[in-house]
């Protein structure tokens, strides 16, 4: 089965729920497939361009958001140049003892997709010559990726995430804070209201054919 970037959150919600299907749980089911239904003829935008590649990601991380495991969900979105390349919808395997150690996660699985898109690009004869650049709306979270010492407090985030740090000290990656308004992964990690989940489906560049009508 395949699906759009603009159906992430709702249908990890729903899987988070599970089991125990009550009523609220149809009320979103019967919304999400109103929606597919309404959007059969949506897809992907991509646009030709002539700008130098370059690879931008957009990282975000619920906290502790599965009711039965406490474990939150990493969301992400990997644009080259102005396309949607990659996207994920994923449950972090253990449970995080802050927002910041959720966060940090995230981004830790983010980098990892970003640096195999840029592999791929230098085996097809297009390297990436500039920055990841990866947009976080946690403060903390954006701190720590560059913030090259380590705190006693965060030590319990396992090494294997630290070689985003050494990513930033390599000038291989770039962390940037964005508001949460403005982040793109969150139609990954949590039901949204229905203008802003339009506004980050629009920006994300999913849309219907008739929208190129006379253009």
């Amino acid at each position: 089965m395949t699906w759009r970037p603009s159906q992430g959150g709702d249908l990890k919600t729903e899987k988070r729920q599970r089991p125990g299907f009550g009523s609220g749980d149809m009320k979103m089911a019967r919304c999400e497939l109103r929606y597919l239904q309404g959007t059969l003829d949506h897809g992907l935008w991509l646009r030709p361009t002539t700008r130098a590649t370059c690879v931008v990601a957009y990282s975000d991380a619920d906290w502790a958001g599965c009711p039965d495991t406490s474990r939150s969900t990493t969301g992400f979105a990997v644009f080259l140049g102005p396309n949607l390349v990659s996207w994920k919808s994923k449950k972090q395997p253990t449970v995080s003892k802050s927002s910041t150690e959720a966060e940090y996660r995230g981004v830790a699985y983010t980098i990892q997709d970003t640096l195999h898109i840029r592999s791929v690009l230098f085996e097809l004869g297009f390297p990436v010559t500039t920055p990841i650049q990866l947009f976080c709306d946690n403060i903390s979270g954006s701190y720590l990726t560059a913030n090259l010492v380590q705190h006693a407090r965060r030590k319990h985030i396992q090494i294997d995430y630290h070689f985003v740090r050494e990513r930033v000290a390599h000038g291989d990656l770039i962390v940037k804070y964005i508001p949460t308004q403005l982040q793109l992964a969150d139609i990954f990690t949590k039901s949204l209201s229905s203008q802003q989940f339009h506004f980050l489906k629009d920006n994300m560049h999913v849309v219907s054919p008739t929208q190129f009508e006379g253009v």
